[in-house]
């Protein structure tokens, strides 16, 4: 069983981009979600994360971010209106509470707790987005320069959970199946279950790694240049990570998103408060915004060659990507794995090399 959040390679603008430009385009949608607490803005925010997200081909993703977003954000509105009692609109007095006292429950104490939600839910949706269409191991190149040790250790964590998410629902499908008869499975076996395979798999995790070497301080890493000088040549493009060609899109996105929010808040945009009455201004300035947030979730969307399914988007020949690249382009419909192999073969011996036989089919 898969986890909704594990990351699966496809053929897409936003999995194609590189790790900083995708995590510039969500990014920017979450430091708006943090600066507004207007309700249009972080709806229109939201709407802009799940349809990336659905463009980019990870609807499941979207919608267990979507289910764990909106049940968080329930359960903020339910703690804020049980919790603060302040605002000049009283709905219910629920008399005196243990530990909490007089409660009082207020329409601008909902409100606030709707905008707080709705905060968490973007977060969670961007989250979900980020989980499914962005390379780990891609990450973990691009931040080796800056701490080798630091992203290992993000990008196990990025593995693991999911694969621990998958095992609790083989353990809760397991409890399940064993009968009518069965004693029934609380949490704390499974819990306690999941615990120790955890430990279990995060123990053969570390005996693999100090059998391939990150336990030894090898000597020529002290040779290599330092993390600043490995970083300023990434970035000056003689690294060997290949661009993409969406990187410019999805910068010149979050760009204009950042731009965007910043001007419409020195405009007001964002004139918003809860207490002591709810007050929620409509502005040109919110409106404009909120239009350009809902039409950049549309980035990720592909070109008319892309949905053509022409080779436009394959990597250049010889470059690092192109064997998982044609590895890929077999597993995902356009033929078998071994036809991908063949087909990186072919177009990696050059245009004065003997023609290959084609590949004979079941």
């Amino acid at each position: 069983m898969r986890s909704p959040f594990a990351y699966m390679p496809r053929r897409g603008p936003l999995q194609s981009a590189s790790p900083g430009a995708a995590v510039a385009y969500l990014g920017a949608l979450v430091v708006v979600a943090f600066l507004y607490s207007s309700p249009l803005v972080l709806v229109a925010a939201g709407a802009a994360a799940a349809l990336a997200g659905m463009l980019a081909g990870a609807r499941t993703a979207v919608r267990a971010g979507l289910r764990m977003g909106l049940s968080l954000a329930l359960l903020i509105v339910v703690v804020n209106a049980l919790v603060v009692s302040r605002g000049e609109t009283v709905l219910a007095r629920l008399g005196d509470w243990p530990l909490l006292g007089q409660v009082d429950v207020t329409a601008e104490a909902i409100v606030a707790g709707v905008s707080a939600g709705l905060r968490a839910a973007v977060v969670m949706v961007a989250a979900a987005v980020y989980s499914a269409c962005v390379d780990p191991d891609r990450v973990l190149r691009a931040l080796r320069p800056l701490a080798g040790r630091s992203a290992l250790t993000a990008t196990l964590v990025s593995r693991l959970v999911p694969v621990a998410a998958a095992d609790a629902a083989r353990l809760r499908d397991a409890a399940r199946l064993r009968g009518p008869g069965a004693a029934p499975a609380g949490w704390s076996p499974l819990l306690r279950r999941l615990l120790a395979g955890s430990f279990d798999r995060a123990v053969d995790s570390a005996a693999t790694l100090e059998l391939r070497g990150y336990a030894l301080e090898g000597r020529g890493r002290a040779r290599q240049s330092s993390p600043v000088g490995r970083l300023r040549q990434r970035l000056s493009g003689r690294s060997a990570e290949p661009r993409s060609r969406f990187d410019g899109r999805f910068y010149a996105v979050a760009a204009a998103i950042l731009i965007a929010a910043i001007a419409a808040k020195l405009l007001g945009a964002d004139d918003f408060h809860t207490y002591p009455m709810v007050r929620l201004a409509l502005g040109p300035a919110a409106i404009t915004l909120s239009a350009l947030l809902v039409a950049s979730g549309l980035a990720p969307l592909r070109g008319v060659s892309s949905w053509r399914g022409d080779r436009s988007s394959a990597p250049r020949r010889g470059s690092r990507a192109s064997l998982r690249w044609f590895l890929i382009h077999g597993r995902e419909g356009k033929g078998t794995p071994r036809e991908g192999t063949d087909a990186f073969a072919r177009a990696t011996r050059g245009p004065a090399a003997a023609p290959l036989p084609e590949a004979p089919r079941a």
